[in-house]
């Protein structure tokens, strides 16, 4: 008997590790260093939309009319830091969760999701296309508000994680959509 299976046998997780049943196996190693990829992903997506953003936005942002209600630029870091941080969290309390076709199906949804988060900053500040980012704004709405309750039903402090991020899409539509009708002569 080796050390590993002791702590199995007595019902503790070895230091590190989360001991999960699932179809695989009776119990399956997941890893507390599975919330890197989740936060890894997250990254990649802020780092390629901080690039898109230093590289697309220039003069033409700035010389776009904002509403007044449009945030100090200094805001969108430590916001967005946060939104992905519990993004990741959100996403890992669901992976950590026995395999079932509903856990797959909402970690489905969360990488969709991700991916329209990925897509608007090109759109918007690279192609400066906003009514196209608008629209990849209310899909990734709907794809948030699907996750939401997909995780919800597994793991609900999962679902209310992502309940900031849902309230700042829905903010950045607002947003979104008043640069566009006080620019319409030139977007």
């Amino acid at each position: 008997m080796t050390s590993s299976d002791s702590t199995e046998e007595i019902g503790h997780d070895p230091p590190g590790e989360i001991l999960v049943p699932d179809r695989l196996g009776p119990r399956r190693r997941r890893t507390r260093f599975g919330l890197f990829r989740f936060v890894a992903a997250t990254a990649a997506v802020a780092l390629m939309g901080a690039r898109v953003s230093k590289r697309g936005g220039g003069a033409w942002y700035r010389l776009l009319r904002k509403p007044r209600f449009n945030p100090p630029a200094r805001a969108f870091g430590p916001v967005w830091t946060t939104l992905y941080g519990l993004m990741s969290w959100s996403a890992y309390r669901i992976w950590k969760l026995p395999d079932s076709p509903e856990r797959t199906r909402a970690l489905r949804i969360w990488g969709t999701q991700l991916a329209l988060n990925g897509l608007w900053t090109p759109l918007f500040f690279g192609k400066h296309a906003p009514r196209a980012a608008l629209l990849d704004l209310a899909t990734m709405t709907t794809a948030i508000v699907a996750y939401i309750k997909t995780a919800a039903k597994l793991d609900r402090v999962a679902g209310l994680l992502m309940a900031p991020y849902l309230g700042w899409v829905g903010f950045a539509g607002i947003l979104n959509g008043a640069i566009i009708r006080r620019n319409r002569a030139w977007i």
